[in-house]
């Protein structure tokens, strides 16, 4: 089984290297299940209603998120009739919308898509580690098969989870800088891991914001408004051979495309 993990969808970009080369990438890598990060694909900021339906439409199977998760009110009702998307799981009992689902892929596999968000220069959410033990323990025996989002900023905590959950789940996949790492890897015990999948958005551009605000904000210090850049595209994945015996990787392989 193949697994296609998709870095962060930014903005009108990034939703347009999606519906262009989604369906090919599917096709040409042999893809049994697609999730994206989409926390970013509504403006650089959250996802709404309509961006999900398109993005699903395309081929997107489950939709992850992050810090941005609540940026669209829209989503707040959405999120709980739409099991598709995942926000991260370790927000406190009664956020609207679910940690972690389990979804029937090729041939009736199950898979279990878990979102954490972490908390080093990040929102201070419940401790990662301690939630994706507790959500480990709820998927049980359920599947063998789990993939990861790790949404989070400090590649230390990234690289401390993927070892944290090495030989328990299938992937530990990093999301949120927006930098796809070259550091993919089997981790010893069987899991696939990478400290940040990448983005999917516009190329030239300073992780998906336009060149000149960011220059300006960094010289003058002063309040400066961010929109996403609209350049050419870039799309970052990785794709995750899985043996469905035991719910291992025996493969992780970055993907780097541009329009």
């Amino acid at each position: 089984m193949r697994i296609l993990m998709i870095g962060d969808i930014v903005g009108r970009p990034g939703r347009r290297a999606i519906l262009n080369s989604l369906p090919d990438l599917r096709s040409e890598l042999n893809i049994d299940f697609v999730i994206a990060n989409g926390e970013n694909a509504a403006a650089g900021h959250g996802i709404t209603k309509e961006i999900a339906k398109q993005l699903f439409t395309a081929g997107v199977d489950v939709l992850t998120m992050g810090n941005h998760v609540w940026n669209k009110k829209e989503i707040i009702d959405y999120i709980d009739k739409e099991k598709r998307i995942i926000r991260p799981a370790n927000y406190p009992p009664g956020t609207p919308g679910l940690g972690y689902n389990i979804f029937p892929a090729k041939d009736g596999v199950l898979i279990a898509v878990v979102n954490i968000s972490g908390r080093v220069f990040m929102q201070e959410l419940d401790c990662p580690f301690r939630v994706v033990d507790q959500v480990l323990a709820e998927i049980g025996d359920q599947t063998n098969i789990i993939i990861v989002d790790f949404h989070a900023e400090a590649t230390s905590e990234k690289v401390a989870m993927g070892w944290y959950l090495d030989g328990r789940v299938t992937a530990i996949c990093g999301t949120h800088t927006h930098v796809q790492t070259a550091d993919e890897r089997i981790l010893p015990k069987g899991s696939a891991y990478i400290t940040d999948v990448g983005m999917t958005g516009p190329r030239d551009s300073v992780i998906g914001v336009t060149v000149d605000s960011v220059i300006e904000k960094f010289i003058t210090q002063m309040p400066r408004k961010f929109e996403v850049a609209d350049t050419d595209y870039q799309l970052n994945a990785v794709v995750i051979g899985v043996n469905p015996q035991n719910g291992l990787a025996y493969e992780i392989e970055r993907v780097f495309n541009l329009e």
